[in-house]
């Protein structure tokens, strides 16, 4: 049967909710790998991180202000319940990674595991974000227009916008903490490239 002709299942608030809920708690525990290990990854999380490197300013408010400019497209384009969750996810990202320390004691970690294991947590967070029709702000938002309105996969586009930020990279990381971000953005963009195709998942809010 053509799945085009399947009814769409709606989400209720609730899933909407837990779904934003433990989408950015897989977000802010990648981060909080990435940020011990000092990689860093694409999007407005990935200059977030540039920024906290090279000022020592917290990686929550750097994420929250960057993402201000962007909930403007969000609205006119994705509609007001888009940007509304998608406020409520970027804020939560910009608390978990403060709050870690009070719930996980990580006194060493590997940098090549950080940035597998990283970029797969932030890939599946997003995954869920994606499919509740929420984002993480930024790159998220320009992905899922493109994907909405042109059948664009937001995989490439996050990757391709990706690529540019981590060039960034190398003017304030070590050239192989560069490497393990790129290694963190290729598994993160799979997990997305591979799970989030239009038409194969028929949930809607």
């Amino acid at each position: 049967m053509d799945s085009s002709f399947e009814p769409k299942v709606r989400h209720t608030p609730l899933e909407d909710f837990l779904a934003i809920l433990l989408g950015t708690l897989f977000v802010g525990l990648g981060v909080t790998f990435y940020s011990e290990a000092q990689i860093t990854t694409g999007s407005t999380a990935g200059l977030a991180l540039l920024v906290q490197y090279a000022t020592g300013l917290p990686f929550g408010a750097v994420f929250f202000v960057v993402n201000l400019p962007f909930y403007v497209l969000a609205f006119l384009r994705m509609g007001w319940q888009f940007t509304f969750k998608t406020f409520v996810a970027v804020g939560l990202v910009s608390v978990y990674p403060a709050l870690m320390p009070n719930w996980l004691n990580i006194s060493g970690i590997n940098p090549f595991f950080a940035a597998i294991a990283g970029g797969a947590m932030m890939g599946m967070g997003i995954l869920a974000l994606f499919r509740h029709r929420a984002s993480l702000g930024g790159v998220n938002i320009l992905a899922l227009y493109l994907q909405d309105n042109h059948k664009i996969p937001a995989g490439y586009v996050q990757f391709g916008i990706d690529f540019f930020i981590l060039i960034a990279a190398f003017f304030i990381l070590p050239f192989d903490r560069v490497l393990l971000s790129l290694v963190g953005a290729v598994f993160m963009s799979l997990v997305i490239i591979l799970n989030h195709k239009p038409g194969r998942y028929m949930g809607v809010s």
